[in-house]
């Protein structure tokens, strides 16, 4: 019989195992890829945000709808100090940006997830990769793998399985459909941090590729000031990202050009009566960047401007999208196992011994740390929990 199993080599995965060891049990961890950490590696390539350090109510405040009180006491047990200081404990350097996040000193995830598994693998971590989970045979766990179908039949198991996005990297969500062939009752899948499909006219073909910076978005009460891309396909970037769950509700997204301009300023700079086009007077009285006043042209109303509305559309100009992009194309996910199938050890009511942590629970939060404080946080919570179940 296996002893402790981890089933998925994410960060919440790593997490679990490293809780499991520390606590003496002995360890096998599966990977469905052919190696460990791919969604990892891929965010550590913009350099790795791994937190953000501030004060534990504002942090918790940028999660997503209500927070459960399990995924609360996660983050307090792990929260940004904590992840600090466990990534100097792997004696890699960190610095914190001028906004708060917290990164590696070389930028990259690579020296980091090296020196974990090196950690992990001294502690006695058995691994496989190229395992796929493909359900359950009763008590024991049934594997895809290159010698063909294995079980293993373990004391215990944390599934750190990831959310239905960047299926290449891993996370495919297709684990789904075992839990609900087994009555584990899943919320919807929905696409968070993701861009926005945009049906562009042809003027916009020129600014594909440029940054929209200094602006506001907002989507009723959220607010982000975030840089946006306009691509070939819509926008992308953090300033539309955070707005996903708003966005994805369906309230109505708009642009502020100038958030920096009161409404009062604004009109005080711009002329009582236009005397040249309005294209050149946003750029002459408002220093106007190319790529504003084209959305400016993009989004007003069609036909002759009414000069009297340019002040309103500059402060919230209606982002007219089909959407959200693709759930494939997304950072991350929503929906997943609700907290209420598990008590507050992240263990399924209906399989004992079984653990769930990471992206595979339904939680939501915007980058910037938050997604990976939270798959350590419970991926260390989880594995605690797993570590004092049945043991040998």
């Amino acid at each position: 019989m296996t002893d402790a199993l981890v089933i998925g080599g994410g960060p919440a995965g790593l997490m679990a195992a490293d809780a499991l060891l520390e606590a003496g049990r002995a360890v096998t961890l599966v990977e469905a890829k052919p190696s460990i950490g791919r969604k990892f590696l891929m965010a550590g390539k913009s350099g790795l945000n791994l937190t953000k350090m501030q004060p534990f109510g504002p942090f918790l405040a940028a999660y997503t709808g209500d927070m459960h009180p399990t995924l609360k006491a996660a983050l307090h047990a792990f929260g940004p100090e904590q992840v600090q200081d466990w990534t100097h404990g792997l004696a890699q350097e960190t610095f914190t940006g001028s906004t708060g996040r917290l990164f590696p000193k070389v930028m990259k995830a690579s020296p980091l997830l090296r020196a974990w598994l090196a950690r992990l693998d001294g502690m006695g971590l058995t691994r496989h990769t190229r395992w796929r989970w493909t359900g359950w045979d009763h008590n024991a766990c049934v594997f895809d793998t290159p010698e063909g179908q294995r079980t293993l039949t373990p004391r215990v198991t944390v599934f750190a399985l990831g959310g239905s996005s960047w299926a290449r990297l891993g996370s495919d969500g297709v684990w789904a459909d075992a839990f609900a062939a087994n009555g584990i009752d899943l919320v919807p899948f929905q696409p968070s941090n993701v861009g926005l499909k945009v049906d562009w006219s042809d003027h916009m073909i020129p600014y594909f590729g440029k940054a929209l910076k200094a602006v506001a978005w907002h989507a009723g009460d959220a607010v982000s000031r975030g840089e946006a891309t306009i691509s070939k396909h819509g926008l992308e970037g953090g300033g539309v990202y955070t707005l996903t769950p708003a966005v994805r509700d369906g309230v109505e997204l708009t642009l502020d050009l100038v958030p920096d301009l009161s409404p009062d300023r604004l009109k005080a700079k711009l002329p009582a009566t236009p005397k040249s086009g309005v294209s050149k007077i946003l750029r002459n009285s408002l220093r106007l960047t190319p790529e504003k006043i084209a959305m400016f042209n993009e989004f007003r109303p069609k036909g002759p401007v009414d000069w009297a509305k340019v002040p309103d559309l500059l402060k919230a100009l209606p982002i007219h999208h089909a959407g959200l992009r693709p759930m494939d194309e997304a950072i991350s996910t929503a929906g997943g196992v609700p907290f209420d199938a598990m008590p507050d050890t992240l263990m399924l009511k209906d399989r004992p011994g079984t653990f769930c942590a990471g992206e595979m629970l339904d939680w939501d939060a915007p980058t910037g740390g938050y997604l990976l404080t939270a798959c350590f946080a419970t991926g260390l919570w989880a594995g605690r929990h797993a570590a004092d179940f049945n043991r040998p």
